[in-house]
């Protein structure tokens, strides 16, 4: 697939500086990638690469080097992330229980 994601990126039409702050403005620029569709392969591309700075995929330099200290066998982050991706998607619509059925003889 090459680097395609990048034509869908939501920061493409962002001005450029708004992604390389530091301190607590981050936490702004991060929003930028709040709805991205293509978050993921933008994240697993910048740890593939190593990239050292900007806000990549809605994480921090920071949070991209406590990533690669806590999985250094990684080689390609892409299939781990996307697995990770479907693994909270399929959470996220799972239904919800609601408490015990009410059955014969029970109060209420």
């Amino acid at each position: 697939m090459g680097e395609d994601w990048i034509e869908n990126a939501v920061c493409r039409t962002a001005d450029a500086e708004d992604l390389f702050v530091q301190g607590t403005a981050q936490n702004q620029a991060k929003t930028i990638c709040t709805d991205c569709s293509v978050r993921t392969l933008c994240l697993a591309y910048a740890l593939d690469h190593r990239i050292e700075y900007g806000i990549w995929g809605g994480t921090t330099e920071r949070e991209r080097r406590r990533l690669l200290k806590r999985k250094p066998a990684v080689t390609s982050w892409r299939p781990l992330l996307e697995s990770a991706q479907q693994s909270r998607t399929k959470r996220s619509q799972a239904p919800v229980l609601a408490g015990p059925a009410a059955g014969p003889g029970s109060a209420g």
